[in-house]
């Protein structure tokens, strides 16, 4: 992640050849894992997603060959792999949808349906597991929707803006309103959680 408070993340931008080399289910949640919980082995993994770890040393390999992930350095020191993400996230270029190659547009539509699935998965789990959670992480989730009339061009300005404010809380400490965030050395620490962000911008068809 960012060094600093409001980095922007590393994140890089898929060509056609990158791109083929990702859209695959097992990769897509092989690269995921180690983005959201760090380094770990095709083993670890493995046993995390439910997988073979044959098959997942072969598609960490994979990815390590289209750049996607590489060895984490600090723990490649027993006989196991430890495998690290390369970058923070992966953007994604409209443009491949419509590429002049079908095997392009094929792994396009592989790569956007797998992204809807995982939001899908992780909106269920929270659902499913929602009143685990303290009544104050409760308070802090949301579902919300909403319908504007917008240009091309205000939709990609309010996207912009979306992302710009979500990247400005990124390594942020607690702030002075947290509960257990005051001066008073027997107040409650405050904890973190990793959060998921999720944001759909679609157009729609109005009903005639």
């Amino acid at each position: 992640m960012p060094e600093k408070p409001g980095d922007q993340p590393n994140v890089r931008t898929l060509d056609a050849g990158s791109l083929r080399g990702l859209a695959h289910p097992l990769r897509m949640r092989l690269l995921a894992a180690l983005r959201l919980d760090g380094p770990a082995t095709a083993s670890q993994l493995a046993q995390r997603l439910g997988e073979s770890s044959g098959a997942t040393s072969y598609h960490l390999r994979q990815l390590a060959a289209h750049g996607f992930v590489e060895d984490a350095p600090e723990r490649g020191k027993g006989r196991e792999r430890w495998w690290q993400a390369s970058h923070d996230g992966t953007a994604f270029d409209e443009g491949l949808i419509h590429a002049d190659d079908a095997a392009t547009r094929g792994a396009a539509d592989v790569f956007l349906a797998e992204i809807a699935r995982i939001h899908t998965q992780e909106l269920n789990t929270w659902l499913a597991t929602a009143h685990a959670w303290p009544t104050e992480w409760r308070e802090a989730s949301d579902l919300s929707d909403f319908t504007l009339n917008l240009t091309p061009a205000q939709s990609q300005e309010l996207i912009g803006k979306l992302h710009d404010l979500i990247n400005s809380y990124r390594d942020l400490p607690p702030s002075d309103t947290d509960p257990g965030a005051g001066s008073d050395a027997d107040s409650a620490p405050v904890t973190t959680e990793s959060v998921r962000i999720h944001t759909h911008v679609i157009p729609r068809r109005a009903a005639q």
